[in-house]
């Protein structure tokens, strides 16, 4: 509290004294995050800046509509079901890449044939591979034929199907293991903003696209300028946030929202999001502890922490505790499930029937909110267990993680923003490279709910898929995040809980 409370004052003390960097004066709108950005490429970097930056230098088809809950035409003008596995899009005609080359109905087939393909590698193969293929109709029509009926297309294509001009990775290098770097390739898209520099691990800046197209559902940009900024220290966010080094931050701690709120210098909002923060266990001694291989074990962990305080002391007001492996707000999310109370005494108990009545020692793995596994961390040594904490990067992670290096990882997932269970549920364990436990039950019923249009066998089937994963104890769900945002009093922006701030709908007041 101390730190929390000498950073806001020797930032209060320079805000009075230094000059602005950013903001209205040079119309530049800056935002920062702690995520180091290497790859400005929305298939290839699979952050959430990069979603956000999807959305800002590239379009999809569609466009999904936070106030009527539907999807409005985007690069596609209308489209058409013909039966549940095929769908017809019509194009719009008044479309340039940031290149100054002319959108069509190619650009779609070559991006969505380049996603299926699987030996180009595209990470996250959730989010495209119920797609087959695309088929040129004409210049500006184009058809998308589906794997098997998928309630949740639309949502895929509005938040994570970006359109590439045709033979964008074409000329991708490669490198000494004889793959393609498709990372190197330069970004190019029809969005409302375009990267003009951008320098690994430190800045990017993108310029408004004057070219873009008018009537569309994004608008017309009102910021010329918009950089975004890594800075690990959340200090130093806040620090540059009241000298006006820096227009927007979020991941704002609640103690420090709740300081920089009480100024009155910056606008603070806390939002709900559709991220949620989970534990994964190594349930098959792949890392080379086998401690968690015991579920009396999983079970004396589950016992041990404190998800309730966390949420409410450290997360935020709109934050809440989550039973099963996905979202509450999302469709098909139920709570039935086996529950793993906070109950330390009951955590000893189980520690000593597993045969660890002094507890034991372990490498816990984290990325996001150092705090949150900080506190985690005391939860579990009240216990008797010593988690030695290994912070990480989130790709860094990710590898480690999918190559079953983690007894445990604390990560997060926000879904792509997509509030259904298969945006979560389906893509920890339908057997992919993140499935921490590889079991066919749950695969066969989430292949059941991923591929039927009608909402009870959907909900019947997740709710088995959700079911067995409580009870096996393979994840530890934890809470919902709740995001403080802090942003400039010059700034007009509004956050919305799929945690995509459209910085494109933004302007200074």
């Amino acid at each position: 509290m101390k730190l929390m409370q000498t950073a806001l004052a020797a930032a209060l003390v320079a805000s009075t004294a230094l000059p602005a960097f950013a903001g209205r004066d040079d119309d530049t709108l800056t935002w920062a995050t702690d995520r180091e950005i290497a790859v400005v490429d929305p298939y290839f970097s699979v952050t959430r800046e990069l979603v956000i930056m999807g959305q800002m230098g590239w379009d999809g088809l569609v466009l999904y509509n936070q106030e009527t809950q539907d999807f409005d035409p985007l690069l596609a003008t209308s489209w058409e079901w013909d039966g549940n596995t095929s769908v017809t899009f019509n194009l719009r005609e008044d479309v340039v890449f940031h290149d100054g080359s002319t959108f069509d109905a190619n650009d779609v087939v070559y991006t969505i044939n380049f996603l299926v393909d699987e030996e180009n590698g595209v990470p996250a193969a959730s989010i495209y591979n119920w797609m087959e293929s695309a088929t040129l109709v004409d210049e500006f029509t184009v058809r998308i034929d589906l794997n098997a009926p998928t309630p949740t297309a639309f949502h895929y294509l509005s938040n994570e199907i970006m359109i590439m001009p045709e033979g964008h990775y074409d000329d991708a290098p490669t490198g000494a293991d004889g793959a393609r770097d498709y990372t190197t390739v330069e970004p190019n898209g029809t969005g409302p903003y375009q990267v003009v520099e951008s320098v690994p691990g430190e800045y990017i800046l993108w310029q408004a696209n004057a070219d873009y197209f008018e009537e569309g559902p994004k608008g017309t940009p009102q910021i010329g300028n918009i950089r975004f900024r890594t800075i690990t220290e959340s200090n130093t966010q806040l620090a540059e946030l009241m000298t006006g080094g820096i227009d927007w931050i979020w991941d704002v701690p609640q103690e420090q929202a709740t300081r920089l709120d009480a100024t009155g210098r910056v606008t603070v909002v806390n939002e709900r999001t559709l991220r949620i923060s989970y534990m994964a266990f190594d349930v098959d001694g792949d890392s080379g502890t086998d401690v968690f291989t015991n579920p009396l074990v999983r079970q004396a962990v589950a016992h041990a922490i404190n998800r309730e305080a966390i949420a409410t002391e450290l997360v935020g007001p709109a934050s809440v505790v989550t039973h099963s492996a996905c979202h509450p707000d999302q469709f098909g999310c139920t709570q039935d499930v086996t529950q793993y109370e906070y109950d330390p005494d009951r955590a000893r108990a189980l520690l000593v029937e597993a045969g660890y009545p002094d507890g034991f020692e372990f490498d816990f793995y984290g990325y996001r909110q150092r705090e949150f596994s900080e506190a985690v961390i005391g939860d579990l040594a009240a216990v008797g267990i010593q988690a030695n904490l290994r912070w990480m990067q989130y790709r860094a992670l990710l590898s480690e993680v999918q190559e079953g290096n983690t007894p445990i990882n604390h990560m997060t997932w926000g879904s792509g923003s997509i509030p259904d269970v298969a945006a979560i549920t389906s893509h920890f364990f339908s057997g992919g490279p993140d499935d921490p436990a590889g079991d066919p039950r749950t695969a066969a019923a989430l292949a059941r709910g991923d591929t039927s249009v009608d909402p009870a066998v959907r909900e019947e089937a997740y709710a088995e898929a959700l079911g067995i994963i409580s009870g096996e104890l393979y994840w530890l769900p934890m809470f919902t995040y709740a995001k403080y945002y802090a942003f400039s009093n010059d700034l007009d922006f509004t956050p919305t809980s799929d945690e995509l701030p459209r910085f494109y709908e933004a302007s200074w007041r």
